[in-house]
């Protein structure tokens, strides 16, 4: 074979190699993205848990910060991301019956993972393979052209599908069995009277589990100097003993680590760290070598923390005393050291130019920072949500502008949460309840239409009952019991 024959083999070699790398390694578009996760978005789909609030709330939040992290990676010049803990609970279907040893008794299995890729493609592919999903599909998906169209489709979480796709595969249409759900959804009288036993004896059952909770609560928060110990999700009273006895269990073997835990508050996460609040983080999921470590590591976490107050005294100095606040209860727990390198950023962009805002002009108001976002905006409640990024004097134009709607929103906000305090006051004596509270998700608005119609209601089946105003029916394991906060008469 001559030189020239031997070189243009191996360029075709080159080339060929180079096509399939590219192939492989192709960046995946929105609508792409959307396609390819269809099969977790069927196992994982918050409607699919109406019976299960606690394990809904989890995807709910998870599968928002998964958008959150894909829509970051679809930005055009996007950089390299932090690492995010992820746990999901996913429906047993037939795509996944290679996997039903791991089920629970209620037909789904928990799955943890981190992200830690810096494409879409790698991002699917890493979700998928982590909740043991199939991904044949994905080679037919990466086969398809990609239309410049597509290419600017932003990341969705979809929640419609085409009826035929539930025809074709066997699956159960999600839209299908909320509008049965709701065509037989009984009377709240009808359903207390058939679940009311149940909840008494679970919660009978419960009592000496509460009884343990409160003494190792106070116990730790006495032995330690705490602030308190909380739980960022509504887990149940026997996981949240496990997880203080695990804590203790910490405190005998190592008793030196836990020193620099003086004066925090504790609370029971998805992921260890440090809060935006200053609250130390325990992952639930983690071992105790790792809190072990997250515990030497406070120190620094306090260094962080009190360069971020000073950050926001400063931020306050410059737009005329409104206060920079955490958005948790919001979305995602934000980590200390995420929020401190944004509000850096916007330090630093504020003070590249002087604004004039009188000293205490936004006194009382409130604002959440915010990566990626594009414009300012003022939330229904009150609020600013302002881009870390924005423009200096846009920001003063827009808040100037928007501070009198601002103020009424405020007010109306205090207004509807000081009615919505004294309903729930009124109910809970009226009726003789155990316990009233309600899910994050309902309103404020929503829960004073509920104790209204509860009141009147007046069943003589609720004295010592616990009800939690929710979205669906159900009773909990602890004896709790969840009623729709719109439940029919």
């Amino acid at each position: 074979m001559s030189v020239h024959c031997l070189l243009r083999c191996t360029i075709r070699l080159e080339r060929k190699h180079a096509a399939t790398h590219l192939f492989l390694q192709r960046a995946l578009s929105g609508a792409d993205a959307v396609n390819a996760l269809r099969p977790f978005y069927f196992a994982v789909h918050p409607d699919f848990f109406g019976q299960y609030p606690r394990e809904r709330e989890v995807n709910e939040n998870s599968l928002k910060s998964l958008n959150g992290y894909m829509e970051n990676l679809l930005k055009p010049g996007s950089r390299s991301l932090q690492p995010m803990k992820l746990t999901f609970y996913v429906r047993d279907t037939k795509d996944s019956s290679d996997v039903q040893q791991d089920l629970l008794s209620s037909g789904f299995r928990p799955v943890s993972f981190v992200l830690r890729t810096n494409d879409v493609l790698s991002t699917v592919t890493n979700v998928l393979k982590s909740c043991s999903l199939p991904m044949e599909h994905m080679k037919e998906l990466a086969k398809s052209p990609q239309s410049p169209a597509e290419a600017a489709i932003p990341f969705y979480r979809p929640i419609k599908w085409d009826k035929s796709y539930y025809t074709f595969t066997g699956f159960r249409d999600p839209e299908e069995e909320m509008q049965q759900a709701k065509r037989v959804e009984p009377t709240l009288s009808m359903w207390l009277q058939n679940n009311e036993a149940e909840a008494t004896k679970k919660h009978n059952d419960s009592l000496p589990r509460r009884d343990e909770l409160k003494r190792l609560k106070k116990e730790l928060c006495y032995k330690f100097d705490l602030a308190d110990i909380r739980w960022q999700r509504s887990w149940g009273v026997a996981h949240r003993c496990s997880q203080l006895q695990s804590l203790n269990r910490l405190a005998v073997q190592n008793p030196e680590a836990m020193r620099n835990l003086q004066g925090h508050a504790v609370v029971f996460a998805d992921q260890s760290g440090m809060n935006a609040s200053g609250h130390v983080m325990l992952g639930t999921t983690d071992v105790h070598h790792q809190w072990t470590k997250l515990f030497e590591q406070l120190p620094a976490f306090r260094v962080l923390q009190q360069r971020t107050e000073w950050l926001k005294e400063r931020i306050s100095l410059l737009l005329g005393g409104i206060q920079v606040v955490p958005a948790e209860g919001l979305g995602p727990v934000q980590p200390i050291a995420e929020l401190h390198g944004t509000l850096n950023a916007f330090h630093n962009n504020l003070i590249t130019q002087r604004l004039c805002l009188h000293p205490r002009s936004l006194e009382g108001l409130n604002m959440i920072l915010e990566k990626g976002r594009s414009s300012p905006s003022l939330h229904e409640m009150g609020h600013f949500i302002i881009p870390n990024n924005c423009d200096p004097p846009k920001l003063q134009a827009f808040l100037q502008s928007q501070a009198p709607n601002a103020r009424q929103r405020t007010h109306r906000k205090k207004l509807l949460q000081a009615e919505e305090a004294a309903a729930m006051k009124m109910c809970l004596q009226s009726l003789s309840l155990r316990g009233l509270s309600k899910e994050p998700s309902v309103t404020s608005s929503q829960m004073i239409l509920c104790c209204e119609k509860l009141s009147e209601q007046r069943s003589p089946l609720m004295p010592g009952l616990h009800i939690c105003a929710s979205h669906f029916y159900s009773v909990m394991q602890d004896g709790d019991l969840c009623i729709p906060w719109d439940w029919k008469g």
